[in-house]
């Protein structure tokens, strides 16, 4: 069998490992909140989403010794999985959710939890604005992560409309829930390793730069756990768990495997490519600020909102492209972006804040 050839079965194993897995661990979490008498949507906002995170964390924090080895271009592989995951998670795994089946949106998450999610990914553009995330701003993060969780827990039951309407499963017990999450959460893992390993390998072949496989490969195939996981937790009615693994993965990726790989780099720090700091990063920031009016009007996540969700990120997976494979086209396309798409976008989200009002006027 050619390399060629095993590099798809690679990918083909990795992607049925992880539908498994996306199985087991929403059934586990489901579970395991019941169980508990946890609400679900911070069962996907901690629990769903850490184990989710696994794979980013592993690739990033490799990547980060690896720098501190001296490998050369190992810290732009750590960032920039950070931040394409996060850009695929909003754009791809919430938006495939919603194309599947229409989200509804819990009043905490456009509150505090998307509120909170946008201004710690402002904060991590302002601390790689330097160009290099130093170990202050790492250990600043994971104290951040410290006072969230905290939050979640003493938040969890205080709102009425955040309780679950379920039914439980009286063969359920914590032994099992938990067997079922650790097992589903290994599957994640080796099914996205196996898929990130095969696709690294074409698109390398391909002869696509590493820098673009950091933000869209590797990033997706580390995501690929939360979209699974979502795609599944929506198809199943649990929009709790799809939403809060989205808003969860991107808090954890930020808080968690940001920070802690900013505190292994040591007194080095880790560098941020420029081109981040003044492309991906901001689009990190805007997709997570565009999740505000898109959540907050009739609190459901439509259809053609999470098809919209998913074109924007074939426009940015387009723009990443170009500017590598041909360059020479990337500054029109950069012009009908913002000429065309990006107004375009901004009248659908008034758009749609105008319509929800109008419907609440008349009712």
């Amino acid at each position: 069998m050619t390399p060629f050839l095993l590099n798809a079965l690679e990918i083909l194993v990795g992607i049925a490992l992880l539908f498994g897995g996306g199985e087991l661990f929403v059934a586990g979490s489901v579970a395991l909140s019941l169980l508990l008498g946890i609400p679900q949507i911070v069962i996907g906002l901690t629990v769903v989403s850490l184990g989710t995170s696994a794979p980013e964390l592993f690739v990033s924090l490799i990547s980060t010794i690896q720098g501190n080895l001296g490998i050369a271009g190992a810290d732009n592989l750590a960032v920039s999985n950070i931040v394409g995951s996060n850009i695929f998670n909003v754009l791809v795994v919430l938006g495939l959710s919603a194309a599947i089946v229409p989200l509804r949106v819990k009043s905490r998450l456009v509150r505090r939890d998307v509120p909170l999610l946008l201004g710690v990914s402002m904060a991590v553009w302002g601390m790689a604005s330097t160009g290099r995330f130093t170990w202050q701003s790492g250990a600043a993060l994971l104290v951040a992560l410290v006072m969230n969780v905290v939050w979640e827990i003493r938040t969890a039951g205080e709102n009425p409309d955040d309780v679950d309407e379920v039914e439980t499963d009286g063969a359920s017990t914590p032994g099992v829930a938990a067997l079922k999450l650790a097992a589903g959460l290994g599957l994640l893992v080796g099914g996205s390793q196996l898929l990130v390993k095969g696709a690294t390998a074409v698109a390398l072949s391909l002869g696509v730069s590493t820098t673009v496989i950091g933000l869209t490969i590797v990033a997706a195939g580390t995501s690929m756990p939360e979209l699974v996981t979502s795609v599944v937790a929506a198809y199943r009615g649990k929009a709790d768990l799809a939403i809060g693994n989205v808003i969860g993965s991107n808090l954890l990726n930020q808080l968690v495997i940001l920070g802690l790989c900013a505190v292994v780099s040591g007194g080095r720090g880790l560098a941020v490519d420029p081109v981040m700091i003044h492309r991906d990063l901001p689009i990190m920031v805007l997709t997570t600020l565009a999740c505000l009016p898109i959540f907050w009007t009739r609190g459901v996540i439509t259809r053609l909102e999470g098809w919209l969700l998913v074109v924007l990120y074939g426009a940015y997976l387009a723009e990443q492209l170009l500017v590598n494979m041909a360059p020479t086209y990337s500054d029109e396309y950069r012009l009908v972006a913002l000429v065309v798409v990006a107004p375009a976008v901004m009248i659908f989200l008034v758009w749609q804040v105008l319509a929800w009002r109008q419907a609440r006027r008349h009712a």
